[in-house]
């Protein structure tokens, strides 16, 4: 039989060379998992993910040893609290976190344990016997007899998240065989190449960075025109800005140039002015006549909401 001393080194040997070919690391909180269902998660994950398991003191241990030749594992100790395992993968991690998010299996209350979410008790009829009142008044729960079964007069706020599960409620429970609790392997932290953060954002998709980074854009830009500091953000408003500081200038004065000649046509002629506004009047009243009533009003609004911003985009009137 090899010596304890043998089986860290050889356990710490086990966790470098998995390590070392995966850069994807979940750290699961592992708390009321049996062997067996342990078993059936390995299964689900085989050629995809390796599950160690082992003291946080090893794996403090082996990842210092190795923080020479690979220092971006440091970023992963102080995720190494309370009992955890490692879940090791180069795969799609949110796929990783279904996989054992789908895992989780029912389990009863146990007296003791703390629970992990709230447990009501719903009203309405149960298979327990007239004999059983007792026990029910005894958790003062509020009861009757309907046709020789004892019925639950409202719903009982049994046990608050946080709390330790009672005897007497872990009895309750099996009585009526509800089992309140799943367990399984639930993620605290995600390890990707260095970096790490919630599970949260393994539920980001393309378009909440897209938006993310648009809203930040933006931000660049308002303070770059705000300070009369030049930003690639805010280059477009800048050149729009001068267009139509010059379109103003042309209006206001002899000045001209091509892009502006054609307002000052119209601006110079009312009656060609007119005929443009009726021409796109007309335009427009074919589709504003096919769509419903009740649906026009509110696109008329938005439509409007819409064109303020338009107009007005960098502060200036075109005209003061």
């Amino acid at each position: 039989m090899s010596s304890a001393k043998e089986k860290k080194a050889a356990y710490i040997e086990k966790f470098v060379a998995t390590f070392e070919k995966n850069t994807r690391v979940l750290v699961v909180q592992c708390d009321n998992i049996g062997s067996n269902h342990m078993q059936k998660i390995r299964k689900q994950l085989r050629g995809r993910a390796t599950i160690l398991m082992g003291k946080n003191t090893l794996m403090r241990k082996a990842i210092r040893m190795s923080a020479e030749r690979n220092p971006k594992w440091l970023a992963l100790l102080p995720a190494i609290i309370g009992n955890i395992g490692l879940v090791f993968t180069e795969g799609d991690l949110s796929a990783i976190r279904d996989v054992l998010t789908e895992s989780r299996v029912p389990a009863a209350a146990k007296a003791g344990i703390v629970a992990p979410q709230s447990v009501v008790v719903p009203k309405g009829q149960t298979n327990l016997e007239p004999t059983k009142t007792s026990f029910l008044q005894a958790l003062n729960i509020a009861s009757k007899i309907n046709k020789g079964m004892i019925e639950i007069v409202n719903d009982v706020n049994l046990i608050k998240a946080g709390d330790k599960v009672g005897p007497s409620e872990a009895q309750l429970l099996q009585m009526l065989d509800i089992r309140p609790f799943t367990y399984g392997l639930t993620v605290q932290s995600v390890y990707d190449n260095g970096a790490v953060y919630a599970p949260a954002v393994l539920d980001l998709k393309d378009s909440d960075i897209l938006a993310r980074f648009a809203s930040g854009i933006a931000n660049v830009a308002a303070l770059s025109l705000a300070t009369g500091q030049a930003s690639l953000a805010a280059f477009p408003h800048a050149v729009l800005n001068g267009y139509k500081n010059l379109l103003c200038i042309a209006v206001a004065t002899d000045y001209t140039f091509k892009q502006a000649q054609k307002l000052k046509d119209l601006l110079s002629n009312p009656e060609a002015l007119k005929a443009a506004a009726a021409a796109a009047s007309a335009a427009a009243a074919p589709a504003a006549a096919a769509a419903p009533a009740a649906a026009s009003a509110p696109a008329k609004k938005e439509e409007k909401k819409e064109e303020k911003p338009e107009s007005d985009d960098m502060g200036f009137d075109l005209f003061g």
